[in-house]
């Protein structure tokens, strides 16, 4: 189901409590979210539809992934770059890591271990920090 984007920068600031196998549901909704605003965004996270859960979904050339419980386990090579986000206006200087390693468990709940590079890791920066309440 296509969920309205949550502006509220409050609840936005809050860390996420992790997911859970019964909230499947919440990543079909952000899978139906993400292709209704796919033409000005390329990731998602689950409080951005208003479930404070550690789910996200990205676009990973041309194909959506979902992530249950991700975190950072390694990054390398910073630079500076702007981004902009679908729950606030506006764009902001922020520090993200060209390569990045990050755990995460799939749709089945199942751990997995992957490497990301480039504009697909940037996506997934933006979305570990809106899990972590940072807001950018």
């Amino acid at each position: 189901m296509i969920k309205p984007i949550i502006r509220d920068v409050f609840f936005l600031s809050q860390k996420s409590a992790p997911a859970v196998p019964d909230d499947l549901s919440v990543a079909a909704d952000l899978r139906d979210t993400l292709t209704a605003n796919a033409e000005r965004c390329v990731g998602m996270a689950a409080n951005m539809i208003g479930v404070a859960k550690r789910i996200i979904i990205f676009d990973d050339d041309g194909e959506q992934v979902v992530m249950f419980n991700p975190e950072l386990v390694k990054a390398s090579t910073p630079y500076e770059t702007e981004e902009g986000c679908l729950s606030l206006d506006g764009v902001r200087k922020t520090k993200r890591y060209k390569t990045i390693k990050v755990k995460f468990q799939n749709e089945a709940f199942q751990t997995r271990i992957k490497t990301y590079t480039g504009w697909t890791a940037q996506i997934i920066q933006h979305e570990l920090d809106h899990l972590d309440g940072i807001i950018i």
